[in-house]
């Protein structure tokens, strides 16, 4: 008589654990993934690490919606679904389940060699799911752009679909360097924004452990300065005296003219409505966003020429169709009816939505000694280095500060020459 034997009933529970004891020098502690077999606990680990200010203590997870955050904690549900999955193959063959054997399976899998482009392609698919939350279409368009560069690159250069993170080396990056300026004609500031853009992917490998070293630690990625076109005071008195009987001109004009006196770029504007004008503390009218490309709160106080704009346009049709502040058309409707104001109104700068941005940072404000930290919070800028490029190209507020220098010096150098 033969005795079937079949496994008993166990009873598993699965949780992490970080070791806060542990902190290495850049301050991250080691996450352990802990098992209950059984009432019989041990503890391996992950060979991943995070912030301690990022763990959630009650539900043993690290928290948070960076990318970061997100593909640590989808490494860490693999992991467990990997024990459970083995836990439940044992089971079902009727094979002894032990902490060594669930082990071995844990320390197996762990060792997956992960490619360049899978990691970016997963990136970019958790991207698309924060479009409009907090990431701009915009950001995520361009990261789509840089995978297919480094796709065709990674074609190009060594005949692969992709390429292993453990093969990344220095001469990589240079060598993709080379090939964004030689075939895709791309400048230096583009090649500089792929070349961050992909710095980026490697970092998340990096804290992942996914690789072992950094092919950009020798590497610079450099802009090269530019200088940010800007209408002069006299071009924009042309443009807002000058006489448009076309309608559909007269708006474009006047909407380029409020962007000039308020900061705002395309698709701010384009997105303002009545509600987004409010009473500031000062108790004067105030747009008040947050800037759809950087999501930074923008204060703007309005100008009595943003103001006056406004008040044109309230009751018109279109504005109250659309519900919106302005009747503003597409960018590129917008930008093809300004080259017809620029021929009209005879300034031979090639007139776009932007530059009337860059119009307000340089003319309208900095060149009358608005300090720049206050036109870089109006342009919602993240940073104030961005901001810095305008003040470079303000000449006229070079000279204006240099004469008050100059009469503040003079009177001292004439009380010398008398003694």
């Amino acid at each position: 008589m033969s005795l079937k034997l079949t496994a008993m009933e166990h009873s598993m529970y699965i949780s992490f654990q970080l070791r806060k004891n542990k902190i290495n020098a850049q301050g991250l502690a080691p996450i352990n993934m802990r098992i209950t077999l059984d009432q019989k606990r041990s503890e391996f680990s992950t060979h991943r690490y995070v912030s301690p200010a990022a763990w959630d203590n009650n539900a043993k997870r690290p928290k948070g919606n960076s990318d970061d955050i997100i593909i640590l904690n989808n490494y860490l549900d693999g992991l467990k679904n990997m024990i459970q999955k083995q836990f439940n193959i044992l089971e079902s063959l009727g094979k002894p389940i032990t902490i060594d054997t669930l082990r071995a399976k844990l320390t197996g899998d762990t060792e997956k060699k992960y490619s360049l482009l899978y990691i970016f392609e997963h990136h970019n698919n958790e991207m698309k799911q924060r479009v409009n939350f907090d990431i701009a279409p915009g950001t995520y368009k361009h990261y789509q752009t840089s995978f297919r560069r480094l796709a065709s690159f990674i074609k190009f250069q060594f005949g692969k679909n992709d390429i292993l993170l453990e093969e990344l080396k220095y001469a990589f990056i240079t060598k993709y360097e080379v090939y964004l300026k030689n075939e895709h004609r791309c400048n230096q500031n583009t090649t500089t924004k792929y070349l961050v853009q992909l710095k980026k992917i490697i970092n998340l490998a990096i804290i992942n452990e996914w690789i072992d070293r950094d092919p950009f630690m020798k590497h610079q990625c450099t802009y090269k300065p530019t200088e940010r076109g800007y209408l002069t005071p006299e071009e924009l008195f042309k443009l807002e005296s000058k006489e448009i009987k076309l309608p559909r001109l007269q708006k474009v004009r006047d909407i380029f003219v409020f962007c000039c006196y308020t900061g705002f770029a395309q698709v701010d504007v384009e997105a303002l409505t009545p509600s987004d004008v409010s009473t500031g503390i000062d108790g004067e009218k105030w747009i008040i966003i947050n800037r759809k490309k950087t999501y930074g709160r923008s204060p703007i106080p309005l100008l009595p020429q943003a103001l006056a704009i406004i008040n044109k346009y309230k009751d018109d049709p279109e504005t109250l169709a659309k519900k919106t502040l302005l009747p503003v058309n597409s960018n590129q409707r917008m930008n093809g009816y300004l080259k017809e104001i620029g021929d009209i109104t005879g300034i031979t700068k090639n007139l776009t939505m932007h530059l009337a941005r860059h119009t307000f940072a340089t003319t309208v404000t900095l060149a009358n000694g608005v300090p720049i930290e206050t036109v870089s919070k109006m342009l919602g800028h993240s940073s104030i280095k961005t901001t810095q490029i305008y003040s470079k190209v303000v000449d006229t507020k070079i000279s204006n500060d240099m004469k008050a220098l100059k009469e503040k010096i003079n009177p001292v150098q004439k009380i010398k020459k008398v003694m």
